[in-house]
């Protein structure tokens, strides 16, 4: 049907005004965004890295075909796709839509919101509404060193730890039985009074002392924000800490938390009770490092009047030199006296290749110079530790774990701890 003038209104006002009628008529026949129901699922608990799926259900309450867009309030360190756009919905159906995404960054995210749009009949316009959708996504550390674990325990039989009395030594094994003399057993072993009762040769075998305690102190100040390999340096001291974790509460022993910058950020007290390894990355997942200097004084002052027990305190830090200097340094006295003190750190294989790389270019040759001149000073200053009675491992992020692990377990063989 053909539009007729109006007399004395211009053409083009009239064909204005139809326009306008036509998608306020558009507009008011859009479906209600606030009628559609929706509903967002996802894990409550993912690891960083891990690859999982946000599912969303709407349901279309109307007599109608729906034509719906919608926008979902997704953090962009999740690497999801938020939107869905021209969703069609049966009258009285429902439907379904996934998108996969994959953490980049721990914590606790809070998807608090969800915009949700309509189209009239004719397409032109639409009603747009923002809705309450409270749900939360807990980003737990990549836990990359628990098959790892478990598979070096056993490779090394540490569930039987004190069965050779060649291996464990020391003034805090515990006396566990008598047995036959074999070749690799040392002579001071041998029981003399035993051996001339028995007239074979009979040695003593020891188990090393459970219930000991191990008191990570991680570090969460500026120094561990720098990237290795894509993450921070804080991130690979999760794993290699929650590797120790493991192995300590398989053999019997207590391990605890201190997360510090400025302040104290996180404790979890050394105890042996089931779903530690949970607890500990539950106070770490809403950890991140800190732009700000360490106060490793007060970090130490909590150790010694919360944890004065002995323990091994396994301090997670970066080896930069300036900060070791101003800070761990001058406060390492406090704690070294009476615990036994192991510092892990992360050093850049990326660093580490080029200072073994033969330079083919002028570029090269400086950067394999700056390399030295970086990696020399990690050495001094692990030097200038060691000095002071401190265990200290500077190992690759995929070394880390096993090399603390060792650390720990020939700590606990030979008694001190």
């Amino acid at each position: 049907m053909a539009l007729l003038p109006t007399p004395g209104v211009p053409t083009g006002v009239a064909l204005g005004i139809a326009a306008i009628i036509v998608l306020a008529i558009d507009w008011a026949l859009a479906p209600d965004p606030d009628s559609i129901r929706i509903t967002r699922e996802h894990p409550p608990i993912v690891g960083i890295g891990e690859h999982s799926e946000i599912t969303w259900r709407v349901r279309n309450p109307g007599r109608r075909s729906l034509k719906i867009w919608l926008a979902d309030d997704l953090f962009p360190s999740l690497s999801a796709e938020r939107r869905r756009v021209g969703l069609r919905v049966k009258p009285g159906a429902s439907t379904t839509q996934t998108t996969t995404f994959c953490p980049r960054l721990r914590g606790l995210f809070v998807i608090a919101r969800m915009a949700v749009r309509t189209a009239g009949p004719m397409r032109l316009m639409g009603r747009q509404s923002s809705r309450e959708c409270l749900s939360e996504l807990r980003v737990y550390p990549k836990f990359g060193s628990a098959s790892k674990a478990e598979l070096w325990l056993k490779g090394r039989s540490i569930a039987e730890v004190g069965t050779r009395s060649a291996t464990y030594l020391g003034a805090g094994a515990q006396f566990e039985s008598l047995r036959e003399y074999s070749i690799d057993d040392e002579y001071r072993r041998i029981d003399w009074p035993a051996s001339v009762r028995t007239g074979k040769t009979i040695v003593r075998t020891y188990r090393a002392e459970v219930d000991q305690r191990v008191i990570c102190v991680l570090d969460a100040g500026r120094t561990m924000a720098a990237d290795v390999l894509g993450a921070p340096r804080f991130e690979h001291c999760i794993d290699a800490l929650l590797m120790l974790a493991a192995v300590t509460s398989r053999l019997g022993d207590r391990c605890g938390l201190v997360s510090f910058d400025q302040e104290i950020r996180a404790v979890i007290p050394p105890v042996r009770l089931a779903g530690q390894l949970n607890r500990l990355s539950e106070a770490i997942y809403r950890t991140n490092p800190s732009l700000v200097e360490s106060d490793y004084r007060k970090a130490f002052s909590y150790v010694m009047s919360n944890f004065s027990r002995r323990a091994m305190l396994v301090i997670f830090s970066e080896l930069s030199e300036s900060a070791v200097e101003e800070s761990l340094l001058p406060a390492i006295a406090m704690v070294a006296k009476h615990h036994v003190v192991v510092v892990a750190s992360v050093t850049d294989p990326v660093v580490s290749l080029w200072e073994t790389a033969k330079p083919a270019s002028t570029e090269a040759t400086y950067r394999k110079a700056a390399a030295h001149w970086s990696l020399e000073k990690r050495r001094r200053t692990a030097a200038s530790l060691r000095a002071l009675g401190v265990t200290v491992i500077d190992a690759l992020p995929d070394e880390l774990p096993t090399l603390l692990a060792e650390t720990y377990v020939r700590a606990k063989a030979v008694g001190r701890i």
